[in-house]
Parts: C-alpha cells; sequence; structure tokens
C-alpha cells in the first residue's frame, strides 16, 4: 500500500497573519504536522499544497516535499479540503504517482501524533473502511441547545429534551479538524474525506483545539505544554 500525506497551507490568511508559518511556541506551527507525518514512517512522501513561496521555503525546511504550487482555482476562501486533495492526487497520477491511500493533515494541528495518524491507519485497513478522521465528544449534550427565535426570546432548539437528565441523552461527536485518512478512489468518487463507508477514532478534549483567533491560539500553547508536562513529568 502507497500512502501521501497532504499538508494544504494556503497563504493569506486574515484572523491569524502568516498563521501557517507563524512561530507556536518557538517552531513554525505547520513544523508540527510534518514531523508527525514524518515520524509515523507511513508515508510514501509527505508534501504540502500550498500558493505560498514562503510557506513552501518554511515547509521544505522541516523535510516535506513542494513538487508543485497549488492552482489559482483551489487557492481562494471558497475552495473545499476535499479539492485541493483531489487537485494533488491528480497531479501527482500525471507523473505516474499513484497512492492507494492520503492523509490529510491541516497545518495549524499541532496535537497531532504519530500515535494518533498510526492508529486511526490501522482502523482504516483493519476496518475496511474509506476514511478515518479523529472527534471528540461535544462538552455539552446538543439535545440541550438553546437558541434565541424571532422573537429574541430563548428557547429550546429539541423542547422534547426538557426534563431529559444530561447523562441519559445519547453523545453527540463533532470532528476535530486536525486530520482525515481516505481511500484514494472513494475520495475521486464521493469528492469528500469524510466518506460513507467511514469511521473515527475518539479523542480526549485535551488533544483538541481549534486555532482561529488570537486567543484559540494562546489557549493551544497553554493546552500543548499541558500536555507535555503529564508525558514528562518533573522529577
Amino acid at each position: 500500500m502507497k500512502n501521501l500525506a497532504i499538508i494544504p497551507a494556503r497563504g493569506g490568511s486574515k484572523r491569524i497573519p502568516h498563521k501557517n508559518i507563524k512561530k507556536f511556541l518557538g517552531k513554525p506551527i505547520i513544523a508540527y504536522s510534518i514531523e508527525a507525518a514524518k515520524k509515523s514512517g507511513l508515508f510514501d512522501e509527505v508534501m504540502v499544497s500550498t500558493d505560498d513561496n514562503e510557506i513552501a521555503e518554511v515547509a521544505k525546511q522541516y523535510g516535506a516535499k513542494v513538487p508543485f504550487m497549488r492552482s489559482n482555482k483551489n487557492s481562494d476562501d471558497f475552495s473545499t479540503l476535499a479539492e485541493v486533495i483531489i487537485e494533488v492526487a491528480k497531479k501527482y497520477e500525471e507523473t505516474g504517482g499513484k497512492y492507494d491511500n492520503i492523509c490529510c493533515l491541516l497545518s495549524t494541528a499541532p496535537f497531532i501524533t504519530s500515535r494518533r495518524i498510526t492508529e486511526a491507519y490501522n482502523k482504516l485497513r483493519e476496518g475496511s473502511l474509506d476514511s478515518v478522521c479523529p472527534v471528540v465528544v461535544f462538552s455539552y449534550p446538543v439535545l440541550r441547545a438553546l437558541e434565541f427565535g424571532n422573537d429574541k426570546k430563548l428557547r429550546m432548539i429539541n423542547p422534547e429534551y426538557l426534563n431529559s437528565r444530561s447523562q441519559d441523552l445519547k453523545p453527540a461527536y463533532h470532528d476535530c479538524g486536525s486530520f482525515y485518512w481516505v481511500k484514494t478512489e472513494a475520495l475521486k468518487k464521493e469528492k469528500t474525506l469524510l466518506c460513507k463507508n467511514g469511521s473515527a477514532i475518539i479523542l480526549p478534549e485535551t488533544e483538541v483545539q481549534d486555532i482561529d483567533t488570537k486567543t484559540d491560539w494562546e489557549l493551544a500553547e497553554i493546552k500543548y505544554n499541558f500536555l507535555n508536562e503529564l508525558k514528562f513529568p518533573n522529577c
């Protein structure tokens, strides 16, 4: 089985300037994804898909390949991850580089580890699945969610669960937004990273953090340090 790691890293981030190569605890944040992919030993190639020359240079410094730049078509705010990954897969196929499986690793996901990448890959293969990604449980039952109506008054979205105990409600999960394993043929057919014949590994909340704002970034650094203190406690 041939595996390709693709790390999408578009330039022009608006909320956090130069987000993909901004220093996260002293190292460009994209480096964490590159290093985790390489450490796993699962990939025939680890590449970065970007439209930005500065990002490309940083990616190469940390051991990733940038064999071609991303097209203008897939470099705007409306391109989906699936479209970007399919473009890369087709580019490789044009030069004889065909891969059975692809792992899309986000460039701003410093909590990715080689252990989790391997865990998800094993599930993909052993479960005869088309896709596997990490998910995390919502910290509060979504069936007890509230909303403001047109009259600006607060109400339950699902009022039938008003008197249900939280512990009696079925848990719901959300995508961690860190990496996605997918079989190449299934990706091209379904044009999504979350295939119908797909599953997930469940991560604890301590390993998950969206990074969209300056506050998110600072929280991620605190959480990252906390995790590493647990792994390497002072003696």
